[in-house]
This record gives C-alpha cells, sequence and structure tokens, in this order.
C-alpha cells in the first residue's frame, strides 16, 4: 500500500530536502557546496601567438573598430609607435583562450578583469599569454595575467582576471 505523501519537518526526509535546497541555492550563487574544484592556488598555463597584419585587420573587420593607429602605416609612422599596433582588446583575446581552454578550462566563465597596456605589442612579435590562480574563493578563481614578448620579456598587458570555475 503507498503511503500518503506527508509535508512535514521529521526526521531524515527534511535533512535531505534541507540539503537538497542548500546544494541548488549555492549552485544558483557559484559557490559549490563541498566539492572541491579542479584548479588550485598556483596552478598556471600560457600560450603563444604571433599575430599577423592580416589578423588584426579580420578583428578590425569583426569588430568596426577601424582606428588607422592599427591599420595604416602611413597614419602610424607619425605615431609615437612608429608603425602599426596590435588592438589591445585582441591580445586580450589570448588571456580568454588560455582560461577557456587550458586553465582553468571548459565551462569556466569570465566574469571580470582588471588590465593595462604598458608597451604596444607590433604584428610579428610572438607573445606569451599567461595566467596564474592568485586566488580561489568558492567557486571564483582570481587570476594574475600578462602577455609579454618572448625574448625581450616587454609586458604588453598585464593584470587581474575573476573567472567562476566550472564544476566538472
Amino acid at each position: 500500500m503507498l503511503q500518503p505523501f506527508r509535508r512535514g519537518i521529521s526526521g531524515g526526509d527534511f535533512r535531505q530536502r534541507a540539503l537538497t535546497k542548500l546544494t541548488v541555492i549555492n549552485s544558483l550563487l557559484g559557490h559549490p557546496f563541498l566539492q572541491s574544484l579542479h584548479v588550485k592556488v598556483g596552478d598556471k598555463a600560457e600560450l603563444t601567438k604571433a599575430f599577423t597584419q592580416n589578423d588584426v585587420a579580420t578583428f578590425s573587420d569583426l569588430t568596426g573598430d577601424t582606428n588607422p593607429l592599427h591599420l595604416n602605416e602611413d597614419f602610424a609612422k607619425k605615431s609615437r609607435f612608429g608603425r602599426t599596433i596590435v588592438h589591445g582588446v585582441l591580445i586580450n583575446g589570448l588571456i580568454s583562450a588560455v582560461l577557456g581552454t587550458k586553465m582553468p578550462g571548459q565551462g569556466c566563465v569570465f566574469l571580470s578583469q582588471e588590465i593595462r597596456f604598458p608597451a604596444p605589442l607590433y604584428t610579428g612579435e610572438e607573445v606569451v599569454a599567461a595566467a596564474e590562480v592568485k586566488r580561489l574563493k568558492g567557486s571564483i578563481a582570481h587570476i594574475s595575467v600578462s602577455c609579454k614578448v618572448q625574448g625581450s620579456g616587454k609586458t604588453v598587458m598585464e593584470g587581474m582576471v575573476k573567472v567562476m570555475v566550472s564544476d566538472s
């Protein structure tokens, strides 16, 4: 015989429902409950890329950023940089690639960033995009990021980002 469904606060049923509700609430808030993340403080990852003028032109076409500093060699020669430079946001895209494909990896969500561009990146320069987990708070990773020209070590981008780490 089936027992009628009881809505009450008795015994293990209440504890199970409370634990389930807490797990759902914590998941919605981005704080996994009693779960270990697959990243830890000190984890590092990097990738290397050299942008071509064609990469810069494609980015310009996709975004509508047609600033001649990036596209027109004659214009750029007269600037403080002396030649065309790679868009800062294109450089920053390398950080997104590191975070989304290497560490923390698939399923992470970029929440915020505070970055600066202390020097220009020229097309053809090979840049190393690097990330290192500095702090974890719940499912949020605080990650130090930088992009440096290989060989010279010139820093073209640096800062901190926050990402929500995937729970899988």
